[in-house]
């Protein structure tokens, strides 16, 4: 085997203990209320992030090209989004519980790209593109980014009932600042979306003389884009906040979840490889 996927294969299972350690960690810090143990789950989730990287770099080297051509790549790639934009709020709002209900869905998400087939195989014709890269890592910044808006909606969710506990109060920050926080991240995520879509639909009249072919993939990542296009819509022209916008969030991630795997598992189509 390659020396780099040897590499690739041992960093990206140290990478995924890592991450178990910090989901650990946190639910030790959250469930126990143990305040000492913030930091260090940070600190662990920081280095799975930095062994996931360098994972992904060396599938690319040992692969020969960027890694996000197949359901294992895409998968791990997806995880390390969703980790990214974890810790870019963590940093930039002070907000280290954040870790505590995004951490999971890393785990879950980098745990599914274990079960899939991690042969390398020669790109489809279709992948041979530059639209490749382009299209797919505005699709992981974008569903990293709704990962965030789906985690602190839960939060926002879960401070409602909890908001008169010390420890909540210490850590969670209010209703109106998560709420902003999810808005952001909605925002973010939607432009990227935007881009996955126009970006698609260039590559995809390219490839295939069309630019829209109600593949099933295609037509989920068309409604996705309109949950939340409703979502800022209300938001925006309508002053739309609070526990109703918390919800619709995490009916969009949901919406983000099916339209990769539910898509691929139940409704294959031109897009099964990834």
């Amino acid at each position: 085997m390659n020396r780099f996927l040897q590499l690739e294969t041992a960093l990206f299972y140290l990478a995924l203990a890592l991450y178990v350690a910090a989901t650990a960690l946190y639910f030790v810090f959250f469930a126990l209320k143990r305040d000492r143990l913030a930091k260090p789950a940070n600190g662990v989730l920081f280095a799975a992030f930095v062994c996931h990287t360098l994972a992904l770099i060396a599938r690319g080297l040992g692969a020969g090209r960027l890694p996000l051509t197949n359901q294992y790549e895409f998968a791990t790639s997806f995880a390390w989004g969703i980790a990214l934009c974890c810790l870019i709020f963590i940093w930039r709002f002070r907000f280290q519980a954040l870790g505590t209900f995004a951490s999971p869905v890393v785990f879950l998400v980098i745990g599914y790209a274990a079960m899939q087939s991690r042969e390398v195989r020669e790109l489809m014709p279709s992948l041979r593109s530059g639209w490749l890269a382009i299209h797919v890592l505005t699709a992981i910044i974008s569903y990293g980014s709704f990962g965030v808006a789906f985690a602190v909606s839960l939060m926002f969710l879960l401070r409602q009932r909890n908001g008169n506990s010390p420890f909540w109060q210490k850590h969670i920050p209010e209703g109106q600042r998560l709420d902003s926080i999810s808005y952001r991240a909605v925002s973010l995520g939607f432009l990227f979306l935007t881009l996955v879509i126009v970006t698609g639909a260039i590559w995809a009249e390219q490839a295939w003389g069309s630019y829209w072919s109600w593949d099933p993939k295609e037509t989920w990542a068309l409604i996705t884009w309109i949950i939340y296009a409703i979502y800022l819509h209300l938001r925006i022209g309508k002053g739309w906040k609070g526990k109703s916008a918390a919800v619709f969030a995490v009916i969009g991630f949901i919406c983000v979840i099916f339209t990769y795997i539910g898509v691929n598992t139940l409704l294959p189509g031109i897009h099964s490889y990834a």
